[in-house]
């Protein structure tokens, strides 16, 4: 058993993620324990997440070990293709399947172990399982990320995206057709209230901005370029979902199943083909694009022929 004192700055949380954000654990772990019986909020059984804590409270924990980070191994991971390296980053184009970095709840590969595998060393700063990381991508989305390898590297990239000068291109097939043609999303951000592993718009959420425009108009769906202004966990998915036009192949957030099963995807239709920024140590404009993947390609030309 474990116990943890519940600090009155977090009065008025759930109690889910009050204890995620005390014990370490992920709201989804602690959810499962709710639902077993294993967890006490001043010595009464949580039946339900929902439930608000009020502060200075006791949690106690059955069964439960603290979690250990998962630390990048070396494997290679299929697919991971090296769009550009020199001494400062490297530039990978990432398959689906592919995680950013490893991380609790995900046993498959990921890009810091591939680049591991290769003999590519990335810098040390950030923490042990996503150190030279300074973007992410989801795993079911595909496309061009950067890897810093100096710590110069990476703390001038981490500045730059924090700053949104970094131009970061999407392509992506909606549903529907997105009305108008061209348009901004303004909508915050933030974990959905009834699911971990899903965001929504939510009130007091992070500011979130998306650009889309279209580039192609078939009868079932729409080829949309984008442009992010911020970077939100599912920012791309979550917004034009909001909109009424999910992305295809995206079950998580309302795509129409027997649309993707048509077209064979087995994932959202969503790529990263455009990645430019200025070189942190050579100071010059540098970018870098990247092909359609196999099943996206395929799935985009059954969309025009239809």
């Amino acid at each position: 058993m474990s116990v943890f004192l519940i600090p009155d700055a977090l009065a008025g949380e759930r109690v889910d993620a009050a204890a995620a954000r005390v014990t370490g654990h992920s709201r989804s772990r602690i959810l499962d324990l709710i639902e077993s019986g294993g967890v006490e909020l001043g010595g009464a059984r949580v039946v339900k997440g929902s439930q608000r804590v009020v502060g200075g409270e006791l949690l106690e924990l059955l069964e439960a070990p603290r979690p250990t980070t998962p630390v990048p191994a070396a494997r290679i991971a299929d697919g991971v293709r090296i769009a550009y390296e020199d001494r400062d980053l490297v530039v990978v184009d990432k398959p689906v399947g592919v995680a950013a970095h490893p991380s609790l709840g995900w046993d498959g590969p990921s890009v810091t172990e591939h680049l591991a595998a290769s003999g590519v060393q990335v810098s040390t700063s950030g923490a042990a399982e996503r150190q030279g990381v300074v973007q992410r991508l989801d795993v079911g989305t595909s496309g061009l990320m950067v890897v810093a390898k100096s710590e110069i590297a990476y703390s001038v990239l981490k500045q730059a995206f924090r700053d949104r000068r970094v131009d970061k291109v999407y392509h992506a097939l909606a549903q529907g057709h997105p009305d108008p043609f061209q348009g901004t999303i303004e909508a915050p951000i933030g974990r959905h209230p009834g699911s971990d592993w899903k965001m929504a718009i939510v009130e007091g959420g992070r500011h979130s901005v998306t650009h889309y425009e279209t580039l192609e108009a078939h009868r079932a769906a729409t080829l949309l370029e984008v442009h992010l202004e911020t970077g939100r966990t599912h920012q791309i998915r979550v917004h034009l979902a909001a909109i009424g036009h999910p992305l295809v192949g995206d079950p998580l957030y309302g795509c129409d199943p027997r649309l993707a099963a048509r077209l064979g995807l087995e994932r959202q239709w969503l790529h990263a083909v455009e990645l430019g920024f200025v070189h942190p140590t050579r100071g010059e404009y540098v970018q870098f694009t990247s092909e359609y993947p196999d099943d996206l390609a395929r799935a985009l030309d059954l969309v025009r022929a239809d």
